[in-house]
């Protein structure tokens, strides 16, 4: 762990990464640590600031290529050279040699290379964080690609890990910073990471979502070879498209960029509320645009590594939301929020509703090249803190998902409006899911339990209404015998008076009777009063 941890001050200091901290907007103590830092003796050196930040990310490792990959997404939040080389890390990461893959692949399939293949080019066609492809030839002549995991990468992401959860645990001592969840974040994160490792497990994906839009011209999937596919290995269907983010080619096809860009918007939504199963790792390396349909433009998707889903509860609650936030009714979104736990239930809706109207009001109605949702959910943090909003770990992967989708659309089509876009289609999924047509879909689906509990029913109703009148016996025999019980206290407590007047009384007759003088006094007073005390403790 130490040693990993120097490994990466060393990196910082070598590519000179403070240089790209804007000291001119720190604090005066901060910004003169840094001009006192050690740091500065060394050299900047020839390498622009962009060229640095990408080969130091690339000389870190997969969790530090990946958070490049998802910045590169995001050119209103970067400057465009440190985008543009950022972008280079979709898949152009240095390979590793081609020898070295050959040997994998033999191992992994367990048979020569020349059994597999007719033909296997040792140039990778990609290189990824994870993983490279490589372009092959079946011997029927079928085109395919074959994806290797990178050698020893599992020990350098483990070491990453934790670290990460060293840094969480230290984030969950503090207040401010235990909302956030930090550990749970990070464990999540760590699933979906490793899930990439496991080639069978982003095969079986693929199947699901090639499944999901069969004969659809949204989007295609590219079809597996399950024999030749294993752990470390994955052969697929090889596909020729236009990049995405190849803008040059797109308009050189003539390719409709604004329907290209609302399809996006509609398979995203489709993944996640149709089929609440969604390509969770969007980056423009993984999204491709079929050649020869310029006017009815369909995308490619490929590497199926991380996807994600939700619960039904979260499903609901997420179309709501974005309904109201649609429909600009914040006080609803407030509800929401407390109605799902995501805030405290001693929440204020309508001091929530007010501070979420002043975030989302000035994007509402906006084109997308006017909207940096970097900069809203940034308020949204803000506001989160102030009502002490813990973050939804389940949630995290989708507002990635949405995030890379965001500056996908921007690139293609600036002027596209996401609200306008999706609304109709998210109001539509309500209607089906609350309609008639939503209600026969989940008696299908628990069509099969409810036959199996059928014959059953006479004799679970029987049983309840037996224990419903065992109950009822047992509370009426409980009241019987407080009742006995409240009575006998009553009489013990009567007695007790009783008993203590009559000694009393007797008291007060033996003590006062020597000072009567017979002679002149009635004794009947005392005789009255030891008889009464007499006749109490009888009655005893």
């Amino acid at each position: 762990m130490s040693l990993r941890l120097v490994w990466i001050f060393w990196v910082i200091t070598r590519y000179r990464l403070d240089t790209l901290i804007p000291l001119e907007r720190l604090h005066w103590l901060p910004r003169l640590m840094f001009i006192l830092s050690p740091l500065r003796l060394f050299p900047v050196g020839q390498r622009s600031r962009g060229e640095r930040l990408r080969l130091a990310l690339e000389t870190l490792g997969p969790i530090f290529v990946k958070f490049g990959q998802m910045l590169s997404t995001r050119r209103d939040l970067l400057p465009p050279d440190i985008a543009n080389e950022l972008k280079r890390l979709q898949d152009r990461v240095p390979p590793f040699p081609g020898a070295v893959a050959e040997a994998l692949v033999e191992k992994e399939l367990d048979m020569p290379l020349s059994s597999a293949f007719a033909n296997f080019d040792t140039q990778p066609l990609a290189s990824a964080s994870v993983a490279q492809v490589h372009a092959a030839r079946l011997h029927d002549g079928e085109e395919v690609v074959v994806k290797i995991i990178r050698p020893g990468i599992e020990r350098v992401m483990r070491q990453d890990m934790a670290l990460l959860y060293r840094v969480a645990r230290l984030l969950q001592r503090v207040p401010e910073a235990r909302r956030l969840r930090p550990v749970e974040v990070v464990a999540d994160y760590e699933s979906t990471l490793f899930d990439e490792l496991d080639l069978h497990r982003e095969a079986a994906n693929t199947s699901q979502l090639k499944r999901n839009f069969k004969d659809s011209p949204l989007l295609y999937v590219p079809g597996i070879h399950w024999p030749l596919t294993h752990r470390r290995v994955m052969v697929q269907e090889r596909i020729h498209g236009v990049p995405v983010a190849d803008l040059d080619a797109l308009r050189a096809q003539g390719t409709d960029l604004r329907k290209l860009a609302e399809r996006g918007v509609e398979i995203f939504f489709t993944q996640v509320f149709r089929d609440n199963f969604f390509h969770a790792d969007m980056h423009p390396g993984n999204i491709f645009v079929a050649h020869g349909k310029p006017h009815d433009p369909q995308y490619i998707a490929i590497d199926c590594g991380i996807v994600g889903s939700l619960t039904r509860q979260d499903q609901d609650y997420l179309a709501r939301n974005l309904l109201a936030f649609f429909r600009q009714d914040y006080y609803e979104v407030a509800a929401l929020h407390i109605e799902s736990g995501w805030v405290g239930e001693d929440t204020r809706a309508n001091e929530f509703a007010a501070a979420i109207r002043t975030v989302c009001e000035p994007i509402l109605e906006k084109p997308l090249k006017d909207i940096s949702f970097g900069q809203v959910l940034l308020g949204l943090f803000q506001t989160a803190r102030r009502f002490n909003m813990e973050v939804q770990p389940q949630l995290v992967l989708l507002q990635k998902t949405l995030l890379n989708i965001e500056g996908l659309g921007r690139q293609l089509y600036p002027d596209l409006d996401l609200w306008s876009t999706a609304k109709p289609y998210i109001e539509r999924w309500m209607k089906e899911r609350a309609g008639p047509r939503g209600l026969w879909e989940s008696l299908s689906r628990q069509a099969p339990e409810l036959t199996r509990q059928l014959p059953e029913l006479p004799v679970l109703a029987h049983q309840a209404l037996s224990r419903a009148e065992g109950e009822h016996k047992q509370r009426r025999h409980q009241t019987e015998a407080l009742s006995g019980m409240r009575h006998h206290l009553s009489r013990a407590a009567r007695g007790a008076r009783r008993l203590r007047l009559g000694l009393l009384l007797l008291a007060l007759a033996l003590a006062w009777q020597p000072l009567w003088n017979w002679a002149t006094v009635q004794p009947w007073p005392v005789l009255v009063a030891a008889a009464l005390g007499v006749i109490l403790l009888a009655w005893n």
